[in-house]
């Protein structure tokens, strides 16, 4: 195999684009043994396969710095740049991550993992490369989903106004996470694919074909035609911009990538090279359904059947209980940022396609665009995962909170999430949304709380936010079903000596402990919190003022989140005679493994919360 002989990208250099070809293949396959195995992202991934041999090819990596935009297709960069025998590791804990990371190779210059930041990074790298006085390039790879997001904008507009030398490749293959959104998807495919432009180009090069070459006459002619095709495709935007533009090349065209970017290293200035790829390319069941492969969990290469679970999960929960209120009421609707699929969305669009609003990969827009439909008197939901509504934050201020208006946030993925890592976590949102003035921020414990916040959300008067895990929804049964209004907690065991304050799935951990505990006559007050701003006061401080031993349990970061809003409720009280215990996530950027790995590592499990209370009990009552 060809694949056994490249260990770094010096290797490709030493074969033929024939051999290359063959390459191809062969990682392709490599990448599809893997992720059945261990899951990620596929679809993006087989699309790049050429491209990433290309560049690696072309340029002098790592000298030359590489920049992917979010990381969803770079497993043929990783096992191209030394990285072929830990693939097998993709995703698992102590393995390699599914993302860029500058920690695991030289050849990663850059963290990635949220979309839409390589060029400004280029940029950045470019301007550092002129001011040291070096002549290394700077190429960053963005998708044409990831194009959509403003901050793709700043850079090409800022590029443009430096004139440094950057290279930037678009890898256009129609699609984000979701089916891209927005004028720029229509720029980049229905002109390109448009019938009156392939024709008018093919008209143009058998007249071209036709000519004599090299006269002054055919040369002012070929530059007027080269204007006139300029005019029916996406160059003459990107040339606005300041960019030379070059394109649309066949991104599964080894031997044309190869070419194009041979020349346009020797080019001066920025540089967009516009390549169109197929997502999945080379496993029939990607091509067919490439939403489906692109964050996939274990499947079978033969058949392309996932393997799924019979479990409901939050997604799918939150998504019924939204569709009940569309059919309550006409002035619901949802909006979300390239997630359809993802937040259970898909289903209700295609029943209510004109009141579900997918609006891409730009959150801020969603939020903004949300704040203006409340000001007029709709109830939208924004429905963003936790890690990507922190791109939108001073629109949560400044549009929807300054201006107290009905937005209802469902918050999916909080919490640990696992395979995808740092960039993933949502393990942040409750310290980042509870100083905002105005805001209600809840945190149910199971399916049927997360139903009746739904609710709650939307009848306020003012800014609500819930969060809700990743994974199969907990119910914890009618026995804790209760009717509960904005700022109620919940008693859900009375004992003694200890009280132990859990939020969202916590909860049901701190529950099984304690059905250990009692055997061995402990028996601590457990409080389901639900909301961490309004806290219930009352409910809180009367458990607190009986109990000798506080445990705060949560599943968000330890600064900022429920065990901050505890401890300054507790020092307003003037309650200080205390032992206090806070589990939650520890101040660092957790890496990815099973939720259930870094769970054990956070200490966030039923066995560290029973464990924590017995060696407290055996110390205060020997």
């Amino acid at each position: 195999m060809i694949l056994d002989q490249v260990n770094d990208p010096r290797d490709l250099r030493n074969f033929s684009i024939n051999d290359l070809d063959i390459l191809a293949q062969e990682i392709r396959e490599f990448i599809i043994d893997v992720v059945s195995r261990n899951g990620g992202h596929l679809a993006s991934s087989l699309g790049a396969v050429e491209l990433t041999i290309a560049l690696h090819y072309v340029f002098d990596t790592p000298r030359d710095k590489l920049i992917w935009d979010v990381g969803h297709q770079t497993y043929a960069h990783k096992i191209i740049t030394g990285r072929k025998d830990k693939f097998h590791t993709l995703r698992q804990y102590g393995g390699i991550s599914g993302f860029p990371k500058t920690e695991e190779s030289i050849y990663d210059c850059f963290n990635t993992g949220h979309s839409s930041t390589s060029i400004s990074a280029a940029l950045g790298m470019a301007v550092a490369r002129d001011l040291r006085g070096t002549d290394e390039k700077s190429i960053a790879v963005i998708g044409d989903g990831a194009l959509n997001a403003g901050l793709a904008y700043e850079a090409l507009s800022n590029a443009g106004t430096i004139d440094t030398n950057l290279i930037v490749v678009l890898n256009d293959n129609e699609m984000s996470i979701s089916p891209t959104v927005g004028a720029i998807a229509y720029l980049l495919s229905k002109k390109m694919s448009g019938p009156f432009y392939n024709a008018f180009r093919k008209e143009v090069e058998k007249m071209l074909k036709a000519m004599p070459l090299f006269n002054e006459p055919f040369l002012k002619f070929a530059k007027k035609l080269e204007e006139s095709l300029k005019f029916f495709s996406p160059g003459i935007w990107f040339e606005e911009f300041g960019f030379k533009y070059f394109g649309p090349i066949k991104g599964h065209n080894i031997t044309e990538l190869v070419n194009i970017f041979k020349n346009v290293k020797k080019l001066r200035g920025p540089i967009l090279v516009h390549v169109i790829t197929k997502k999945g390319k080379g496993y029939d069941p990607a091509e067919k359904n490439p939403s489906a492969f692109h964050g996939v969990g274990k499947f079978n290469v033969e058949t392309g059947e996932i393997f799924k679970s019979n479990s409901t999960s939050y997604s799918s929960s939150f998504a019924e209980a939204l569709m009940d209120e569309f059919d309550r009421d006409k002035t619901v609707i949802a909006i979300t940022a390239a997630m359809l699929a993802g937040t259970g969305l898909d289903k209700i669009k295609k029943i209510y396609p004109d009141r579900v609003f997918d609006v891409g990969i730009a959150e801020q827009h969603a939020v903004t665009f949300s704040a203006g439909l409340a000001s007029r008197g709709i109830k939208p939901v924004v429905v963003i995962y936790s890690t990507f509504l922190q791109r939108a934050y001073d629109q949560i201020i400044h549009d929807v909170a300054l201006q107290n208006l009905n937005v209802t946030f469902a918050i999916d993925r909080a919490g640990l999430v696992g395979e995808d890592g740092e960039t993933h976590q949502g393990v942040f949102d409750l310290s980042y949304l509870r100083v905002i003035p105005n805001f209600v921020l809840a945190v149910p414990k199971d399916v049927r709380e997360l139903k009746k916040m739904l609710h709650l959300g939307l009848v306020y008067d003012g800014p609500f936010a819930f969060r809700y895990p990743r994974g199969e929804a907990v119910d914890l049964g009618e026995r804790w079903d209760e009717q509960f209004s904005i700022g109620n907690a919940q008693i859900m065991n009375k004992g003694r000596d200890a009280v132990i304050l859990a939020a969202g799935n916590t909860v049901e951990k701190a529950m099984n402990a304690i059905s250990s505990l009692k055997k061995k006559n402990i028996n601590p007050t457990l409080i389901n919190i639900r909301f961490i701003k309004p806290l219930d006061n009352e409910i809180i401080l009367d458990a607190i003022d009986k109990a000798k031993f506080v445990m705060i349990v949560e599943e968000n970061a330890c600064i900022g989140g429920l065990g901050d809003a505890i401890l300054e409720l507790m020092y307003h009280n003037n309650i200080h005679n205390k032992v206090i215990n806070h589990i939650a996530v520890p101040d660092r950027f957790i890496k990815h493994g099973k939720t259930e790995e870094l769970e054990r590592k956070c200490g966030i499990t039923e066995e560290n919360i029973y464990n924590t209370l017995i060696n407290w009990y055996r110390v205060e009552f020997p």
